[in-house]
């Protein structure tokens, strides 16, 4: 076995989104042997750290279908190729498009930062949060500059959306999680306190939950179907901080109590998107309802998903820009970076995920592909295995239920996890990588 690293991604043709350079390692396989899947699966690893991710409140107090989640990225090490390409250990030009082994994701490492967000309970409100959280061993950027002397208090500057802090917070250590834990509500009443649990409460008390509705803001009623009648979603609460189409993006960095120390990226700071392209009853661009649907008779209501024309020209949701290192929809690689105004679909297929079973996290290089959940829900996992220029990689996870559907880009990493102890029904359609 060997383990070597990837050069650096090749810049993208002019005009297109540069793909900058990432450093990840890849794990050769010996071509007499195939990996154990069993043993040390990285979704199952990835669904473990979720589940034991902190919350200000009792889980009781917000809606688990809303929760979402950012685990930003350090270091990921892909599986090698299969057969007679098991030497190729550049994952740029593995170009075997039938041998998925070179997709799968053997190990990754995380960074120091965690986020979460979605909707919480108070009484008869549901108001949306975001919480933000940095490691607290000894293995922390930030504790290794300070000579590991944090405290048990640390400092955030944030920026959410257009909206940021006049002076950095104060985010206090949370010894449960061994996490330094804030989280930030949005509240219409001016005392939120009575309408708290007693863990959040406590929370309260000592600063890891605060009202910031200068930093969170919006309701869930922002959405109401009679309010988006002919709209376009876009233009309707652009700043809710759980708005179902824009993403959200959030740019902080952390400090020492006495702000001496500043883990900030060199002083460019960190920049996380929540940003997974999910659409569905609740989740369009626009909805409206129609007479005589195409020469019908009675009423159609329709939810335009996804769109390249009308009102929607120009958004290029379906489309992508080849990289130098991707095929093109015609297999090629000569494209010089056209770019293509459409969603490449090489297969359709059903798929039934049995109980307890998950699709493994993996790559895909070059196309597009369309997760569609027909019945039941599950863990849908999303995220960039090449470092973008907007956003720091990360996995994204939210819960994607019957009637929804994920789209993932040339460039994501992607997986899904069902849970339960019965079947979901899958229709996925796109291009393999």
């Amino acid at each position: 076995m060997a383990t070597t690293t990837i050069p650096p991604t090749p810049a993208a043709a002019p005009g297109g989104p540069q793909l900058m350079s990432h450093v990840d390692s890849v794990f050769q396989v010996d071509p007499a042997s195939a990996p154990d899947y069993n043993r040390g699966n990285s979704l199952v690893k990835l669904l473990g750290i979720m589940e034991k991710s902190g919350l200000a409140a009792e889980r009781q107090s917000y809606l688990a279908y809303s929760l979402q989640y950012l685990f930003p990225l350090r270091n990921l090490e892909l599986y090698g190729p299969a057969g007679g390409d098991f030497q190729n250990l550049n994952a740029t030009t593995q170009d075997n498009k039938t041998d998925f082994q070179k997709q799968n994701v053997r190990d990754f490492l995380l960074g120091d930062t965690q986020l979460v967000r979605g909707w919480a309970i108070s009484g008869n409100l549901i108001v949306p949060f975001l919480r933000v959280s940095y490691r607290g061993g000894p293995d922390s950027v930030l504790s290794e500059m300070s000579g590991h002397r944090l405290g048990q208090r640390i400092k955030l500057w944030i920026r959410v959306g257009g909206a940021e802090v006049s002076s950095p917070l104060s985010v206090p250590y949370n010894p449960l999680t061994d996490r330094y834990d804030i989280e930030l509500w949005t509240s219409p009443v001016p005392d939120l306190r009575p309408l708290l649990d007693d863990k959040a409460r406590d929370s309260l008390d000592r600063g890891e939950l605060q009202v910031r509705n200068d930093l969170v803001q919006g309701a869930l009623a922002d959405f109401e179907r009679g309010k988006l009648e002919e709209q376009y979603t876009v233009f309707v609460a652009p700043n809710n901080t759980m708005h179902p189409v824009l993403p959200l993006r959030i740019e902080l960095a952390w400090a020492d109590e006495s702000e001496r120390f500043w883990d900030s990226q060199n002083g460019a700071n960190y920049v996380y998107e929540f940003n997974m392209i999910l659409r569905g009853w609740e989740n369009f661009l626009g909805v409206g309802t129609s007479p005589n649907p195409h020469g019908g008779v009675g009423f159609l209501e329709y939810r335009n998903l996804m769109s390249n024309y009308g009102r929607y020209a120009g958004r290029n949701e379906l489309g992508r820009t080849p990289q130098p290192w991707n095929f093109d929809a015609f297999g090629r690689k000569d494209h010089n970076g056209r770019r293509e105004n459409f969603l490449s679909v090489d297969y359709m297929d059903l798929h039934i995920l049995k109980a307890n079973c998950g699709i493994g996290l993996h790559r895909h290089r070059d196309n597009q592909e369309v997760f569609f959940m027909m019945d039941g829900r599950g863990y849908m996992v999303v995220g960039d295995w090449v470092k973008f220029p907007n956003r720091e990689r990360c996995f994204e996870i939210r819960t994607l239920q019957a009637g929804h559907f994920a789209m993932l880009k040339g460039g994501n990493l992607h997986g899904l996890m069902n849970p339960s102890d019965e079947n979901i029904s899958l229709f996925m359609f796109g291009g393999y990588d």
